[in-house]
């Protein structure tokens, strides 16, 4: 087979849960050049990552049209075999359906699906019954690809693991406590509260964007922890999948830092607040930890993504969790 093209240009999370694929993939067609479509700034994520030829890149923040027909351009220059293409709107369809390519295949959700060769119906509920994301994505290789679902991973290098080295000299937990919404976010001061039960013995790591440095410098603040440390900003997505590889456990939000932690097998407990793990987007590392709230709430999921505040202004999927159950997970 030539070529294969993998399009994915949302968020890092999503991006991260498309490298199942590639490694399926690779698994039934180790010669076949491998590439991928991303968003502007989710590219690094494949530094150095062993099966992929090329990264292609849409910026969607800057003359986002006039780089989609670029983008384009250049996906027919490559003359693929396959477009695969993970997502379920409208640009990224109209990049598969003219890419040019023998063998385009997509969601049936797609507004193109009608002018893709293969559409793959993408079924998503709360009673968990669709399976998980990466399952779903397989679905769409199955016409021409045996190998089994695979998990997700990513590639750390040799500098990223040296870089890392220099907060690994005690035992450490890592701590991703933002996220885009404000419903998947556990609030602040249940972070606080967290770290003021974990052990002296531990060394905490508060990870993040540069973005996120001021939230995680008011956690340390509050926590008066002599051991918290803010890496916010200072490390790239490969350094931080590679420390959380190495932590006694992370502590992570249903956003990306969930994910990298599955592409890395790397201990996590994840908090679910608005959102829920029957979506499909739970953890898949060896030893997990879900949270979530013990009310049965009406309100909750009040939507796939999360919202920017709580609609009922009460927010007790998060406020209702009680922070002693995320300490047992370091100890198990």
């Amino acid at each position: 087979m030539r070529s294969i093209l993998v399009i994915q240009t949302a968020f890092i999370g999503d991006v991260v849960l498309a490298t199942a694929l590639l490694e399926s993939i690779h698994q039934s067609y180790p010669n076949t050049a491998l590439d991928i479509a991303v968003r502007k700034g989710n590219e690094t994520l494949f530094n150095n990552h062993p099966y992929i030829n090329q990264v292609l890149i849409w910026d969607k923040q800057n003359n986002k049209y006039k780089h989609l027909f670029q983008l384009l351009f250049q996906i027919r220059k490559n003359k693929y075999a396959i477009v695969i293409n993970l997502q379920r709107f409208a640009a990224t369809g109209f990049l598969t359906a003219f890419s040019g390519a023998g063998k385009t295949i997509g969601f049936n959700k797609n507004p193109f699906y009608l002018f893709f060769t293969e559409s793959i119906s993408h079924q998503m509920n709360i009673n968990g019954e669709s399976g998980h994301e990466i399952e779903r994505n397989h679905q769409l290789i199955k016409s021409f690809c045996n190998a089994p679902v695979s998990k997700p991973a990513l590639y750390p290098s040799k500098l990223d693991v040296d870089f890392i080295e220099q907060w690994q000299a005690r035992k450490y937990i890592c701590i991703a406590p933002s996220s885009v919404w404000f419903t998947k976010q556990f609030p602040t001061n249940k972070w606080i509260e967290l770290i003021k039960l974990v052990p002296n013995s531990f060394n905490i790591f508060l990870l993040g964007a540069s973005s996120d440095i001021e939230l995680c410098e008011r956690i340390i603040a509050g926590a008066e922890n002599n051991h918290c440390f803010n890496l916010a900003g200072k490390c790239s997505f490969l350094q931080s999948a590679a420390l959380m590889k190495n932590a006694t456990m992370n502590y992570v939000n249903d956003s990306a830092p969930l994910h990298f932690c599955s592409s890395v097998n790397a201990p996590v407990t994840v908090i679910y607040c608005s959102t829920i793990p029957a979506f499909g987007y739970g953890p898949l590392s060896n030893n997990s930890t879900i949270i979530e709230t013990p009310l049965a709430l009406t309100c909750r999921p009040c939507g796939l993504h999360g919202k920017s505040a709580c609609p009922l202004d009460h927010f007790n999927c998060a406020n209702s969790i009680e922070v002693k159950q995320l300490v047992a997970p370091l100890f198990a």
